[in-house]
């Protein structure tokens, strides 16, 4: 028999957005100083509320990007990464947060939104290392957002995210140095690249300087899943990066 006395557990639904972007060849995250309680002060992935009973997540997620980060989410790559809902994720009570992995090259400074003192981009590896907490569980978000990345660079075409329109080998190098976190051979690289057609392929005969030698341009291909895959190198193959 339906026990009538039920009512549903009280249930405040939120979005997260970890953007990521590559800056001076080192993977960024942004983050915002959270100017009210609950972590006034202490440094958090950029997100909120949904607005109102009749908004989607998507749709708040799109709205967060705009308010926190003056981002377009079409001119970007956007991902749901998943749903965060421990009983003790926020003092305030039960909020379950949707995170979403937000990608894009060249990204601007950031304007800090409405519950925000400032928002910067900082260095992925200040939080890996501990140097930088976060409030609530967006330390986990982050490593989260972070394994689901190097992953998909290994599967699929998600590097050309970071990239600008046109790029070169070197810079595609680049990005997966900086998420997977290691020193890769070039012409290894390159060999590897090269063996997966319709990854990338070539812009016209546009060259760009580089060194004082003229390098290749390229542009995202139309492959999205990569075959043969791209493998993470091992600690035991390869230097890890750590500064």
């Amino acid at each position: 028999m339906p026990d009538d006395s039920w009512e549903p557990p009280p249930v405040l639904l939120a979005v997260d957005l970890v953007i990521l972007t590559l800056r001076s060849m080192t993977l960024h995250v942004l983050l915002v100083e959270r100017g009210i309680d609950p972590y006034a002060g202490t440094q958090a992935l950029p997100g909120g509320f949904l607005s109102n009973a009749s908004e989607g997540i998507e749709t708040a997620a799109h709205r967060e990007l705009r308010e926190e980060a003056n981002l377009d989410a079409s001119r970007l790559h956007l991902e749901q990464l998943g749903a965060y809902g421990a009983p003790d994720r926020d003092p305030r009570g039960r909020v379950v947060s949707v995170a979403y992995l937000a990608i894009a090259p060249a990204l601007p400074v950031p304007v800090a939104g409405t519950d925000a003192a400032a928002a910067s981009w900082q260095p992925v590896h200040e939080v890996s290392l501990g140097r930088l907490k976060l409030a609530f569980d967006h330390e986990q978000i982050l490593t989260d957002a972070l394994e689901r990345a190097r992953t998909k660079l290994e599967r699929t075409s998600l590097a050309t995210a970071f990239c600008s329109e046109t790029f070169t080998i070197a810079e595609l190098q680049q990005v997966y140095e900086a998420v997977w976190g290691v020193r890769l051979d070039p012409r290894n690289f390159y060999r590897k690249i090269q063996r997966v057609p319709g990854f990338i392929v070539p812009a016209g005969p546009n060259q760009r300087t580089t060194k004082g030698r003229p390098a290749r341009l390229f542009r995202a291909g139309t492959r999205t899943t990569l075959h043969p895959p791209l493998v993470r190198p091992g600690p035991s193959t390869t230097n890890e990066v750590h500064t």
